[in-house]
């Protein structure tokens, strides 16, 4: 251990404590700023090396470093990590014994420890104030300090307090880390926490070696298979469900199928969580199956893949967990399982995280009127206030409680020996008219929160690049696409077989309906109008009333011969393909992607799975004809009857103009041929029987303008 009345130069100490010979980028800007003395912001990519900005300054000069952390989780790694290293830190949270807590202070008074972890509610006990403010402090750092914002993904009110624990300090050094902030983010950590003349270090939230990707699922069974297939693929890696009863029903899946798994949420007790936890770090499970508390600060650097089984509240949160993947600095992929239906998750947790003023009024005045009249202290427990109200969403209860802290109404305290806590009432005769609680901001914080829902909503239905629509969120400059995720890359594409004969037609037969379903803009992409569900019953010619609006369509029942199970693996297969392109919104629109649009027209091969569909195929009459037609063996599927009466009527006109029978120019089955592939080029076109290279020059581009104008309706 460093000498207390030393300055130590920290390449030295950083080689001799870490055994590192040099600090990361990022890293050195970081720590050069704290030596000098400067507060500071720092904005790390996760798996930057954030911890050690302010272990290795904290070990290079006398003083106590200060830290400040949310998770117990991520104190007890951090400290574990420290002592193996022969560094004297300690935590003091909610799961010390009385003697352990007693022990602690005793080396906090005595100065024998260098570095303390605190969780952010232990600044409301003035018995630990009055200790701090006897205490050399020299180093106050605040990680994840996202949680004092509001505009943050992981608000939490007791952060809020830090500014003012700053001041009574005395206002020591203090450096500020995180890996997710915006800039609304920066400027609200910046102006809580009073930072003088700070140093903001940036270092880039790109992850280079992160490839992103959003898979479509209808159904959790498809997402199971999903999940074994990465498993089989990457080997290590986390999946990361919204409940806990779904990351219950995962692990037993994975369980059920010989995976050795852990599971890891809110639910279990402090020793199953810790048990789960080392068993992970310690490579004696490689997948662990978790809520979003699962990850902060855990020390294994092979994470392969990261998994997200719904999706989360907010882009912040999704980065900041696909983040955990590849620390090691190579190759991992990070995967969001999308079905729309899952995001009444997250407005249940938006319906928790903003309980109205009645409610918060509501629990006040239970709070009051069931609190001891001497002390004027409560120990109910979440459950029995919900009970007692008749409230369904205990996280509305929680968050109410916490916006009474923050309002100076009541406050909380640890019971020894219990993992619930006490509520005192701070102003026993304040009625709950009299809170000072602005409604207004109770109003701005929904905003918000909900348009923290609609952005990830927006992020999963994107057609930009995965990365770049990212950066481009944080606010990085001129970020460039990645050349990796699903968008820059349609996965598997190149593996996938190159259709021909029926099934390619059954392909462009589906994408000439979402055509059909769609609207045509002036730049040449697509703007979808019907729901999928609706494009589907089209295709199949349902009789129902709710698309008897689209029973005129020229591809209405084009795809009759499909059973419903195989239209539906049909579409999915389309996506995964990258040929289909969703809006989002409450109710999402379907139409055809920049590569859905090639493939239709014929200039890009269909190389599509067949998984579902193709072997469901069977030969049905299209209204109008009554058979399928094969040109030189190739397979030409239902010809379009009102395709083909616009065609010869174009002939008809053609053969007028030049003075010459209608047949010279086209013959009838070459037209039949044209309303069945419906081609938009040349090159589509040419395997026609009848379409030779002068004909081709002479008349063909007359017929493909015309079939591309029926196509747009």
């Amino acid at each position: 251990m460093p000498p207390q009345n030393a300055h130590l130069d920290p390449l030295d100490t950083l080689q001799a404590t870490f055994g590192f010979s040099s600090l990361r980028p990022g890293q050195d800007s970081v720590v050069q700023a704290v030596m000098a003395g400067k507060d500071t912001l720092a904005i790390m990519p996760t798996g930057g090396g954030k911890s050690l900005c302010y272990q290795l300054p904290a070990l290079c000069r006398p003083g106590l470093t200060l830290v400040v952390s949310p998770l117990i989780a991520l104190m007890k790694d951090q400290v574990d990590a420290l002592e193996q290293r022969g560094i004297p830190a300690v935590m003091i949270n909610s799961t010390l014994t009385a003697e352990e807590h007693r022990e602690r202070l005793r080396a906090l008074r005595q100065q024998t420890c260098r570095i303390l972890y605190v969780a952010p509610e232990r600044f409301a006990q003035d018995s630990f104030m009055s200790l701090l403010a006897e205490t050399p402090i020299s180093l106050i750092a605040i990680d994840e300090a996202h949680c004092l914002s509001q505009w943050g993904h992981d608000f939490r009110p007791d952060y809020l307090r830090l500014g003012r624990v700053i001041e009574q300090l005395g206002h020591p050094q203090t450096i500020a880390l995180t890996a997710t902030a915006t800039r609304q983010v920066r400027e609200d950590i910046l102006n809580h926490l009073r930072l003088r003349d700070p140093a903001v270090i940036i270092s880039g939230f790109a992850r280079d070696n992160l490839t992103f990707r959003t898979t479509p699922c209808d159904t959790q069974q498809e997402k199971l298979l999903r999940l074994h297939q990465l498993i089989r693929e990457w080997k290590t890696g986390i999946i990361y469900c919204s409940t806990r009863k779904k990351v219950m029903t995962v692990f037993g899946d994975l369980k059920e199928h010989g995976i050795n798994a852990i599971a890891y949420h809110a639910g279990l007790t402090d020793a199953e969580r810790e048990y789960a936890q080392n068993q992970f770090i310690n490579r004696e499970a490689d997948i662990a199956v978790a809520t979003n508390a699962f990850g902060m600060g855990i020390d294994r650097a092979d994470v392969r893949f990261v998994a997200h089984y719904e999706i989360p509240g907010s882009v912040e949160a999704y980065y900041q967990e696909a983040g955990r993947a590849g620390r090691d600095g190579r190759p991992a992929h990070c995967e969001l399982l999308f079905n729309h239906a899952d995001l009444r998750t997250q407005e249940y947790f938006f319906e928790g995280s903003n309980p109205g003023y009645n409610t918060i009024a509501d629990i006040y005045t239970w709070l009051r009127r069931h609190s001891d009249p001497d002390t004027h202290t409560i120990e109910a427990t979440i459950d029995e206030i919900a009970d007692s109200l008749r409230i369904k969403n205990t996280m509305g209860i929680s968050s109410a409680i916490a916006t009474l802290v923050h309002a100076g109404a009541i406050q909380r305290y640890d019971i020894p020996g219990k993992t619930a806590r006490g509520t005192r009432i701070c102003h026993p005769d304040l009625p709950a008219t009299r809170l000072g609680i602005d409604r207004e901001h109770l109003r701005e914080k929904e905003t918000r929160d909900h348009a923290k829902i609609d952005t990830v909503t927006q992020y999963a239905y994107s057609h930009t690049c995965r990365q770049q629509w990212i950066l481009d969120y944080f606010g990085e400059p001129d970020p460039q696409p990645c050349g990796r995720c699903d968008i820059c890359l349609p996965p598997d594409a190149a593996s996938y077989p190159a259709l021909e004969g029926e099934p390619l037609l059954t392909v462009r037969k589906a994408l000439s309906g979402i055509a059909r379903a769609s609207r045509r803009r002036s730049d040449g992409t697509w703007e979808a109008i019907f729901g999928r569900n609706k494009i589907m019953q089209m295709l199949r010619g349902v009789q129902s009333p709710a698309i008897a609006h689209m029973t005129d369509l020229s591809t209405y029942g084009i795809l009759k011969n499909l059973s419903e199970n195989a239209i539906k693996a049909l579409f999915r297969c389309l996506a995964k393909a990258g040929c289909l392109a969703t809006t989002g919104g409450d109710r999402p629109l379907l139409t055809l992607s920049r590569r859905g649009h090639d493939i239709m027209t014929g200039q890009t091969p269909a190389t599509i799975p067949t998984t579902g569909w193709a072997g469901n195929i069977t030969h049905s009459p299209m209204r109008g004809t009554t058979s399928s037609r094969t040109i030189d063996g190739i397979a030409l599927g239902q010809p379009d009857r009102a395709l083909y009466d616009l065609l010869s009527a174009l002939r008809k006109n053609l053969a007028h103009e030049q003075g010459i029978p209608p047949y010279r120019i086209m013959t009838n089955e070459t037209l039949l041929a044209l309303s069945a592939v419906k081609p938009l080029t040349a090159e589509a076109a040419m395997p026609i029987k009848g379409i030779g290279p002068a004909t081709a020059e002479k008349y063909l581009p007359h017929f493909l303008e015309l079939i591309a104008e029926y196509l747009e309706g």
